[in-house]
């Protein structure tokens, strides 16, 4: 149990077991790579190109054959009865000597299949969503002029695979890691602290996990990077994939990878011509979790826990809306105790659930309702007496409504060769920062 905690993308809570597998397409292989068998209705035309009901209209761009007024309605079953009927996109063309890849996803996936690609010769273009940096879940938040640092989602990171490790030492070597060996535990309600021991090595970002990220395609000249981006539609023609954002162009390419997921992931997939990919994609069901930063003048600690009054990171257990502390201050700036104590808090899964809200707008009154219920949570899990948690001098609420999986296919990628596309991400073998990375890597390889 302590190795699936450690290497957990968000830190939470004992990882239970998880449900069965998605249902297998018998019609696709067995193999490290699943190759996602298509069923393509081919449709010659003057090229020699074959196309699943997809023909050039006289504007030059792609339409669908025979359109008619959808009988589904418009209810979210009915999109997904229209996303799992749409037929099957298939390039007949070579691919071009000089590919080039579009990877959709800046989270650890989509950066390590990107620097992949670069390896064996490959040209891509990553278009992510975030504002304040790449990396996904790889986040940090820094706030001026203190200044606060938090790493605010995934807490640390393990390495079990040796292609991973070899990734990991090279990063060692860089300076842009190191292990973290701050006293983690259990921390029980009433301020009951247990040290966990093992011998498993703690990984974390030397300025945070967002700066690690950033790092992976530092001054990458094959690698080019398009943020804040959010590509609405994905288009094929004439053996490309055409992107847009809102109707504005970003170019044409020869494959695709969606390297996030959740609902963005689905509406891009749900039109695109890719029916395997959003089937697969809309079977992984997610978990929301609620992030508190919360930065004191002093320390946090156990009033009645003798040697363990001072901790660095603890799985809480028995409390209702709290999983998981850290002190991001002691964790990343070790040698600087006159710095304020920035803290990250996660809640429970299941407090995450009864409290879910449009993550890109969070009502006001939810945010500190959602604040106060995590600080009350704290002071009962450290033992203190009502009220007398120190007042924080800063707090930021965020949730992440696609935080963790609660169900995995247990493969590292899923490619469909008919329309060259392929899927990537930690939840394909888990929930880690390495099963992210090995996902992209063998991806990227395929």
């Amino acid at each position: 149990m302590t190795a699936s905690l450690l290497g957990s993308f968000l830190v939470l809570q004992p990882i239970k077991p998880l449900k069965p597998r998605l249902h297998r397409n018998p019609r696709i292989p067995r193999s490290s790579i699943t190759i996602c068998a298509a069923e393509p209705r081919p449709i010659k035309n003057g090229g020699g190109e074959r196309r699943s009901s997809m023909e050039v209209g006289g504007g030059g761009a792609p339409r669908r054959r025979n359109p008619r007024k959808s009988s589904y309605g418009t209810s979210r079953r009915s999109v997904i009865k229209k996303s799992f009927a749409q037929e099957q996109v298939v390039f007949a063309t070579p691919v071009a000597k000089d590919p080039v890849v579009a990877i959709i996803g800046g989270g650890i996936s989509g950066l390590i299949c990107a620097s992949t690609l670069e390896e064996r010769g490959i040209r891509s273009t990553v278009f992510d969503t975030g504002v304040h940096g790449l990396g996904g879940r790889m986040a940090t938040r820094m706030i001026d002029p203190q200044p606060l640092v938090f790493d605010h989602a995934a807490q640390f990171f393990t390495a079990s695979d040796p292609r991973f490790q070899k990734l990991v030492d090279r990063w060692l070597e860089k300076g842009l890691v190191r292990q973290w060996k701050g006293l983690l535990g259990e921390l029980e309600a009433g301020g009951r602290f247990t040290p966990i021991s093992s011998s498993t090595a703690r990984y974390i970002g030397m300025k945070g996990m967002r700066p690690l990220a950033d790092s992976i395609l530092c001054q990458n000249r094959w690698v080019n990077i398009v943020r804040p981006c959010w590509i609405s539609k994905l288009e094929p023609f004439n053996g490309m994939w055409y992107l847009t954002e809102k109707e504005k162009p970003h170019g044409h390419f020869d494959a695709i990878v969606i390297a996030h997921n959740g609902k963005c992931a689905n509406r891009l997939l749900s039109t695109s011509g890719l029916p395997l990919l959003t089937r697969q994609m809309k079977r992984l069901e997610l978990s929301a979790v609620w992030a508190l930063l919360a930065a004191f003048k002093d320390p946090l600690s156990i009033p009645h826990n003798g040697a363990f009054t001072d901790f660095e990171g603890a799985f809480v257990k028995g409390v209702d809306s709290l999983s998981w502390m850290a002190n991001n201050t002691s964790k990343l700036f070790p040698l600087h105790s006159d710095m304020p104590q920035c803290w990250t808090f996660f809640s429970t899964a299941a407090y995450g659930k009864r409290n879910k809200v449009p993550q890109e707008n969070i009502p006001k009154v939810t945010a500190e309702k959602v604040k106060e219920d995590l600080l009350n949570d704290v002071e009962f899990a450290l033992g203190l007496s009502k009220g007398s948690l120190q007042c924080p001098f800063y707090t930021r609420v965020q949730l992440w409504g696609a935080a963790l999986p609660t169900n995995t296919p247990g493969i590292p990628c899923i490619f469909d060769p008919h329309g060259r596309a392929g899927i990537c991400g930690d939840w394909l073998l888990g929930s880690s920062v390495e099963a992210a990375a090995i996902s992209g890597l063998s991806l990227a390889n395929h």
